[in-house]
């Protein structure tokens, strides 16, 4: 039986999984959290903390008799290097927001959002590279003049474990997160890093999906690594006619597809995923957050919301809840507010505004799933995840609504054994017993399927209200959507 191992550097800690190469059973796992000076989540990190907690998480003999390792890393991170691959200052890390400014200002140095989409299909958000390089040149232009190349922390990570070699490389799914390389093209748009930057820099070789980075100094084969997102989308076993909606404070839905989509509006970013295909996504501003505000309203937490929501009926008695509280992205309203419409003395009750919750969330997450289809991606099933997949309110009221299957995974390691399953592709494919084309087909846990079944009908009802209260507060909103 063979081993590989995958390793999910996130912006916490470290993850190591060990798989059986064929099957992709779980033999042995580790984790230990980032070192951190302070205590808090930072927005900048010295890179050794994460050698180190990979260190702390791999004790045990965790990878004793493995074969190849994967590694997935935190999306949008930038490591700055100097000439001699020496970091010129700590690592920013994704959840590093200070760059807006030089965010927008980059979008319109290239004639708007229409602009970027043609030129790397990614309108530039704060937590970018593209971003983070400008920044770094406005506010410590010292430091900017040394940077010689710049890496993504799965880069990084990957080059420290083959002993630092001249050869530095990332893969396709990553680095189409950087705002500098295109899906759409397979390459870099190095004219975007000396904009941003002032001067050209060295990047790192994007590989094909099962092209191996090489080997470490003992022997072990190294995969090329990718995005945490897209080793996510690999460890699910995700293939085309899916899609995924991730519940977070905010939400993030997106699908496998065949192409990179072109969005001049800048509502859909084009990432390339881990296979060779390509992953369309839509950012929505506002998701659980609506949830918990409601909750906190109520004078509850997420379960009691959840067990009020379903005391209601579909539809809430005809009270609609539009969750943009934090303003919204998809739709483009940046600076609006959420609205609450239908009130009347019947429908005033906790459990109603529990359900409308609900139903405002999943509409609006629904009206993001709505965007790729109406670009001609195809969904036949939702993955949803995230804690509040597991809410019953949320299993009852999703399904009718997004109007397909919806599979709900068993909590997991997800990003590891993305990256565990990367590891056992590429070493088949130097050993010959694995197609390049296609990874190894690993056995599943067991997910939970909800159907629409007969609540079809009713869903789309729930959602014309919706939509007809989204079009009269926001007329036009979607319009170019």
């Amino acid at each position: 039986m063979g081993k590989v191992a995958g390793i999910d550097s996130s912006t916490a800690g470290t993850t190591v999984i060990v798989c059986d190469t064929q099957t992709g059973e779980v033999l042995r796992q580790g984790y230990a959290p980032h070192p951190l000076d302070d205590g808090e989540k930072p927005t900048e990190l010295d890179p050794q903390a994460w050698l180190l907690s990979l260190g702390e998480a791999a004790k045990g003999g965790v990878l004793e008799g493995v074969q190849a390792i994967g590694i997935s890393g935190q999306q949008h991170g930038l490591l700055a290097l100097d000439a001699g691959g020496v970091a010129v200052r700590p690592a920013l890390l994704r959840g590093d927001k200070r760059a807006q400014v030089q965010a927008a200002d980059l979008t319109e140095e290239l004639g708007g959002p229409g602009g970027w989409a043609e030129a790397v299909g990614a309108v530039p958000q704060a937590a970018y590279p593209v971003a983070k390089l400008r920044w770094i040149a406005q506010h410590e232009p010292s430091a900017a003049q040394r940077i010689a190349e710049v890496m993504l922390p799965h880069d990084w990570l990957v080059w420290q474990l083959l002993g630092r070699p001249a050869r530095r490389t990332t893969d396709r799914g990553d680095a189409s997160g950087t705002g500098y390389w295109s899906a759409a093209t397979g390459e870099y748009r190095t004219d975007l890093v000396e904009r941003a930057l002032g001067h050209q820099v060295k990047l790192p070789e994007v590989l094909a999906p099962a092209e191996p980075a090489g080997q470490t100094p003992e022997g072990l084969l190294i995969s090329a690594g990718t995005g945490d997102n897209m080793a996510a989308a690999l460890g699910l076993g995700l293939g085309p006619g899916d899609a995924v909606v991730s519940l977070g404070t905010a939400g993030t839905v997106f699908a496998v597809h065949h192409e990179a989509l072109k969005d001049p509006t800048g509502t859909v970013t084009a990432f390339a995923d881990a296979t060779g295909r390509h992953l369309p996504v839509v950012q929505v501003r506002n998701a659980v957050r609506a949830l918990r505000g409601t909750a906190d309203l109520l004078g509850t937490d997420l379960a009691g919301l959840s067990e009020l929501a379903l005391r209601s009926t579909p539809g809430a008695y005809g009270l609609v809840l539009l969750p943009y509280l934090e303003g919204e992205r998809t739709p483009d309203l940046p600076h609006t507010a959420g609205t609450l419409a239908g009130l009347r003395r019947e429908s005033m009750k906790p459990e109603h505004l529990a359900r409308a919750a609900f139903e405002g969330m999943l509409c609006g997450l629904t009206d993001a799933l709505d965007v790729l289809r109406n670009r001609g991606v195809e969904v036949r099933r939702v993955f949803l995840l995230g804690a509040a997949a597991e809410l019953p309110a949320v299993q009852v009221i999703a399904p009718p609504l997004f109007g397909t299957q919806v599979v709900v995974p068993p909590a997991g390691e997800y990003a590891a054994l993305g990256a565990a399953r990367q590891a056992a592709w590429s070493l088949g494919a130097v050993l010959g017993s694995q197609s390049q084309s296609e990874p190894p087909s690993w056995t599943r846990a067991a997910h939970q399927l909800l159907e629409p079944g007969e609540d079809a009908a009713v869903g789309s009802a729930v959602r014309q209200q919706y939509v007809a209260v989204r079009e009269h507060t926001h007329p036009g909103a979607f319009a170019s959507l």
